[in-house]
């Protein structure tokens, strides 16, 4: 009786541990962590302060399993890879532009209207959760491709709102009731905010936009859950997929993307949702601690080709406290390929 009972104990201790296994390892895949509670948000807070870092360190954005959470380190490469790679150019070197800024708002921000000046159709109804001091793409650093776009020396907020050219994205992330805004192109005026695009995602279900409809981004993807962020840096590795630009696109999408952005049907150029890793041999060792964090991510959440733009060129927050970022320039595209993810796939005709 005693060995029947033995071979059964050990029969579903081999079941629990192997059950604890295959839920690690999906753990894993999806990116989940365990995380704090998440504190309180009672006013509109800056995403460069360590009220923002608390925040964000307990902000599950998306579900695990959602595409922007996938591990793609063992995927397998696309069978075009090396065309792809080097439609962008294998020898051009990665760089970045220090331009997405966002503001945590509270549950109970006022919604102001804005006015949709380009893409009507294609955009989210208001109104939208807009506080006072609402950052535009690039505040306060100054690094980015469109130098017009930069703030002037001496520039205070209020009027980067309301001068400016460039993109001026303006994202708003609302953790308590689960919303992300994203606007394309905002201004604030004297009669109230205006923008070309205003985009709503869900941050708990993760649902896409709808289909050929664009958002801040070309792709019609999301720019928040890409962003480089210090907390997670700071934490040593970046947790999400990255968001990247190249100069020229095919007529096409891979989901979770749901817009194209060119009239070319060249097979060798990268669709808009194309999703690219850092390749597994690159050596990351002799980088910064922050650095390393990217590229860490990189290689088990890769990037996606997100907007038209300079090519190879990654989006990181202006945040202060990030240091040693200089050093990703030392990447080429050829440490890069493509990946299959199984994703249904759209072609332009």
């Amino acid at each position: 009786m005693r060995l029947i009972e033995t071979s059964m104990l050990r029969r579903c201790l081999v079941t629990v541990l192997c059950t604890a296994a295959v839920a690690a390892v999906v753990a894993g895949q999806a990116g989940s962590r365990q995380r704090p509670p998440m504190p309180p948000i009672k006013a509109p807070i800056m995403f460069d302060t360590p009220e923002a870092d608390r925040i964000l360190a307990a902000l599950q954005v998306f579900p695990p399993d959602n595409p922007w959470n996938q591990d793609i380190s063992s995927l397998p490469a696309h069978r075009d890879s090396a065309k792809i790679v080097g439609s962008i150019g294998a020898d051009k070197h990665i760089d970045f532009n220090l331009d997405m800024c966002f503001i945590i708002v509270p549950p109970d921000q006022k919604p102001l209207p804005v006015k949709i000046l380009e893409y009507p159709s294609e955009s989210d109804p208001g109104p939208f959760p807009v506080p006072d001091n609402a950052p535009i793409e690039n505040w306060p650093l100054m690094r980015n491709e469109d130098a017009k776009a930069l703030p002037k020396p001496g520039q205070t907020l209020e009027q980067l709102q309301r001068v400016g050219e460039g993109d001026r994205h303006m994202i708003l992330v609302d953790p308590i009731t689960g919303k992300l805004h994203e606007f394309w192109q905002a201004r604030r005026t004297d009669q109230g905010w205006q923008a070309s695009n205003a985009a709503t995602f869900d941050l708990k279900t993760g649902a896409l936009r709808r289909e050929r409809w664009t958002s801040a981004d070309a792709a019609g993807l999301p720019i928040f859950p890409a962003v480089v962020r210090y907390d997670e840096c700071e934490r040593g590795m970046v947790e999400h997929a990255m968001r990247f630009t190249v100069r020229k696109s095919r007529r096409g999408y891979v989901l979770p993307a749901t817009h194209w952005a060119s009239s070319s049907l060249d097979p060798s150029l990268p669709r808009m949702g194309e999703r690219f890793r850092l390749r597994k041999d690159f050596d990351i060792t002799g980088f910064p601690a922050h650095a390393q964090a990217i590229l860490k991510g990189l290689k088990k959440y890769g990037m996606f080709v997100a907007d038209n733009g300079s090519d190879w060129l990654m989006s990181i927050a202006p945040d202060r406290r990030l240091k040693g970022l200089e050093t990703l320039t030392r990447l080429k595209g050829s440490d890069f390929e493509v990946v299959e993810t199984g994703a249904r796939a759209v072609e332009g005709r």
